[in-house]
């Protein structure tokens, strides 16, 4: 694959703000990059947006960046992103909600209140998006992939 320079620069200013300079020269100051769709492709689809919602560039491909722009891009995203992964379950407070949920995920381990079977969102046939009583997304990305302790206690709720 290869790699070609974007229409456009992205760089740091003195605050630590994202700065991409377009084509035309014009700067946006304050520039954040979402992701189109960040549980099945996140390495695809990222969009650059001004404070206000403007879209200003789009990103088919991380893979396609110069490594500086995307180490920037890769920083930012992960300075925006907080969704932990479940690796697995290690107990719940009770089968019925609301129930205080033991979990180890890539951050490490935690607990949190599940606050209704609807708060458990299939979307994938193998990944789930579970969300806390605080707003806090949880991903469990392969379910035939959990230890058998961890499948059995997510099936009660499933």
């Amino acid at each position: 694959m290869t790699m070609s320079k974007p229409q456009w620069d992205l760089t740091r200013d003195a605050f630590g703000k994202l700065v991409l300079t377009d084509a035309d020269g014009v700067r946006h100051v304050g520039v954040a990059p979402v992701r189109a769709f960040p549980i099945q492709a996140p390495e695809e689809g990222v969009a650059l947006m001004t404070a206000d919602g403007k879209e200003v560039a789009w990103i088919a491909s991380l893979a396609g960046l110069p490594a500086p722009v995307r180490a920037l891009v890769e920083e930012a995203l992960r300075g925006r992103e907080f969704m932990p992964e479940i690796k697995a379950i290690r107990g719940v407070s009770s089968y019925a909600t609301p129930s205080t949920w033991r979990v180890s995920t890539d951050r490490g381990d935690t607990s949190f209140v599940l606050r209704g079977e609807e708060d458990i969102r299939r979307i994938g046939q193998d990944t789930l998006l579970i969300s806390d009583s605080h707003g806090i997304h949880f991903l469990l990305r392969d379910l035939h992939g959990l230890d058998r302790q961890s499948r059995k206690i997510l099936d009660r709720f499933l």
